[in-house]
């Protein structure tokens, strides 16, 4: 029993022909839509509808989550912005320069959710200086939600169209 042939044949690193990657494309977009700025959409929508101590938590939450995020770019930011740099341009020259499907699909997947960090902390941004209560905070969470669905519709649009083409590039092997 050769163990090497049966480990690859369990897990095919050829990431686009591989239902696994569809499907964590799939819930990272889904669960990254569905928590606005770590709060769950589920209670923005009731807190919006029923008011009370449901706003008020639901504002504290989101407090809490934009001036967490935001410490973490104040103390942090620019080692995350090397590292991050660093890692897409790493992914980016294997997968482009030197065609590795694996690093492909990495950087599909890791490409759009820098932006949607970069969306995130702008949302914090403007929360922390404003529009954390009221009717500002439900727009700001809304938009900040959209822009989410949009941006991983995109993503998802351009990695299927990627995915597409290369494995018609390649072909299948079986």
């Amino acid at each position: 029993m050769d163990w090497y042939k049966i480990l690859f044949e369990l897990i095919d690193l050829r990431s686009f022909s591989n239902l696994w990657y569809w499907i964590v494309l799939g819930v990272t977009w889904s669960m990254a839509s569905h928590w606005v700025l770590g709060v769950p959409f589920d209670l923005i929508q009731r807190a919006h509808r029923h008011g009370g101590q449901t706003e008020a938590d639901l504002e504290v939450m989101v407090r809490i989550n934009a001036d967490r995020l935001l410490y973490i770019g104040r103390t942090a930011g620019l080692w995350l912005a090397a590292f991050g740099a660093f890692l897409l341009t790493f992914l980016a020259v294997l997968a482009f320069g030197f065609a590795v499907e694996f690093a492909q699909a990495l950087f599909l997947l890791l490409m759009p959710l820098t932006l949607l960090m970069l969306m995130s902390m702008h949302h914090a941004r403007r929360i922390e200086a404003g529009d954390g209560s009221g009717e500002a905070l439900y727009r700001r969470l809304r938009r900040h939600r959209f822009g989410t669905q949009l941006l991983g519709m995109v993503s998802i649009f351009i990695t299927s169209l990627f995915g597409m083409w290369q494995n018609m590039q390649i072909g299948f092997p079986y």
